[in-house]
């Protein structure tokens, strides 16, 4: 497997061009410790043979003073390289977490239900975390302990180019057996790493079905699924840290070599008379100096078994696109809007069809109640209206212009859907109702609240609007959640409205209000609801029954209910309620 620095670089290099100044100063302190690093042997074989030639204890002290001087500099660069390399790691790659995030929020609703949110959060959290600790060490460990390679290198090509030959070769080979052995242990890592990511998804899944999973006494089976997942994650962790060992064990046999190469060919220029006995320090120490970068590169292309997985899978997080994109843009009216389905066909993810060659128009201001059995479509027809998913044949049109030549958020910013469960986020009351829309002033809030009859509740609020809701304290009853979501439906003043059985599960005094709520929500508006309840489908215009995908019977309310041989009038005469469950 083949993982060149590129595709590194390219997952970060957008997020640390704005940072090219911090980033200069980070090369330019590394430059300098390298070459204090250096330059201090060089300093301390002057002195050795300073005082093996009898110098005068002045010079002697000289040079002491000047070894410990820049030692002292070199110590508060490096310092600063640390704390630069990790402040510029960070910035890099909290900018990459909010890339991902933008991106996987914008992502496809086949996308989202093929992966979980544990393994979304695996991804743009764990996978760019192990990227910011790999990148806050590589400027330092890798880069860094390079450049001082090459300059060790160099320096010995100065004192005497037998040595510096012999080296070279000695490195080229050190270097050589690391670029063989680097990726062994990639497929591996990026399997330990996927393994995380389902350990992580089963959990975030059995957290949210914690009543469920008790009172049908399905904690064993919970407890047993995850042993399984973590013993498969244990086969990957095995695998990659004998994997490693391979690395360490090959680089421990190099440096091994070296050691050797540096005694005996400064012991044999010695005794040749060609170079000091400082020199011959100089070579040991340039060894054991060049042991360090030889070291810590081995540690970091270790790091690349663990980086070289995550940079995959986040380069394969980026290249996923969305299918359904922004259309070049259409203006829609600000009032009750048309909608048109013209020979409709989807299905989700290439099965059977969920909707089969679908036609009807509805006219401006016009409500209809749409009626069909669980699985005939409904949901779906609502959510092919919000282009979370587009038709597989067929267009539907909003006031005439075809969904996809509109752009997304223009859209869905004239569309509206109110459901039975209703969402809501740790936040204030204000960003709850409003969606985090600053732009909406606390004067609607407070007026769009007393006409949903949720004053009384508003004034009861310690904090007003700043109140914070917490979604696990059950803080709102279920109408009042309601109430909240038909509150967002007014601020936004969308065109066309879809109930999707809003009010299936409120008690008889709740629903009264939530119906009073309805009708001023449905005034001037076009209306599409999903209901079961007879008294919500008595608003309706029109009425539409789905049965398998198709439309089972489409006309007007009133007719429908008057003519004995339609649907409708049998449904009403069997009771809506439980034929339709």
């Amino acid at each position: 497997m083949n993982l060149p620095l590129k595709a590194y670089w390219d997952l970060l290099s957008q997020h640390i061009r704005p940072q090219k100044g911090r980033f200069a100063l980070l090369v330019f302190l590394l430059l300098g410790s390298i070459g204090l690093r250096i330059l201090n042997p060089q300093i301390m074989r002057s002195f050795i043979d300073a005082a093996l030639a009898g110098e005068a204890l002045r010079t002697l002290s000289t040079t002491a003073l000047a070894f410990i001087g820049i030692a002292i500099v070199q110590q508060v660069i490096s310092v600063s390289v640390t704390y630069l390399g990790e402040s510029v790691a960070w910035t890099a790659t909290n900018a990459l977490r909010a890339e991902l995030a933008w991106h996987a929020l914008n992502l496809d609703m086949r996308f989202h239900n093929d992966h979980t949110p544990g393994e979304l959060i695996e991804r743009i959290d764990g996978d760019v975390t192990e990227m910011a600790t790999f990148f806050s060490q590589f400027a330092i460990n890798l880069l860094g302990n390079g450049l001082l390679l090459v300059g060790i290198l160099a320096a010995l090509f100065r004192e005497d180019w037998r040595a510096g030959l012999g080296f070279t070769i000695f490195t080229a080979a050190a270097v050589l057996v690391l670029n063989r052995v680097k990726d062994i242990a990639v497929p591996h890592q990026k399997a330990r790493r996927q393994a995380e990511a389902e350990i992580f998804g089963f959990i975030e899944e059995q957290l949210a079905g914690t009543e469920d999973i008790r009172s049908s006494g399905a904690v064993d089976y919970s407890i047993r699924e995850l042993f399984r997942l973590q013993a498969n994650k244990l086969v990957h962790d095995r695998k990659t840290h004998f994997k490693r060992w391979i690395i360490e064990n090959s680089m421990g046999l190099a440096l091994t070599i070296g050691n050797l190469l540096a005694i005996t060919s400064g012991a044999g220029l010695f005794s040749a008379g060609l170079i000091t006995l400082g020199t011959v320090y100089l070579f040991i120490n340039y060894i054991n100096l060049l042991e360090e970068p030889i070291w810590a590169m081995t540690h970091e292309i270790e790091s690349f078994q663990t980086i070289g997985a995550c940079v995959e899978r986040l380069a394969e997080l980026r290249k996923i696109q969305p299918e359904v994109k922004d259309g070049p843009g259409v203006d829609f009216p600000s009032r009750q809007l048309g909608l048109s389905f013209e020979d409709v066909t989807f299905a989700y993810n290439g099965g059977d069809s969920v909707l089969n060659g679908l036609s009807f128009h509805l006219k401006p201001g016009t409500v209809l109640g749409l009626l069909g059995r669980t699985g005939s479509g409904k949901t779906t027809l609502a959510r092919l209206i919000f282009r979370l998913y587009d038709p597989s044949h067929g267009r539907i049109a909003l006031e005439g212009a075809d969904l996809r030549t509109a752009q997304l958020e223009a859209l869905r910013s004239k569309i509206a859907i109110v459901t039975q469960d209703v969402q809501l986020f740790r936040a204030s009351v204000r960003d709850n109702l409003t969606f985090f829309d600053r732009s909406i002033s606390d004067e609607q809030i407070l007026d769009t609240l007393e006409q949903l009859e949720l004053g009384a509740w508003y004034r009861s609020l310690p904090d007003g609007l700043d109140t914070r809701l917490d979604t696990g304290s059950h803080s709102l009853s279920a109408g009042e959640a309601q109430l909240l979501a038909f509150t967002r439906v007014f601020l936004r003043n969308p065109g066309l409205v879809i109930l999707d059985e809003a009010s299936s599960r409120l008690d008889p005094a709740t629903e009264q209000r939530l119906e009073r709520a309805i009708d001023k929500l449905l005034q001037n508006r076009t209306a599409i609801i999903i209901a079961h309840r007879l008294g919500t489908v008595f608003r309706a215009d029109e009425i539409m029954i789905l049965d398998n995908g198709q439309i089972s019977e489409h006309g007007n309310r009133q007719q429908l209910a008057a003519n004995p041989d339609s649907r409708f009038f049998q449904l009403l005469q069997t009771g809506l309620e439980e034929v339709l469950a």
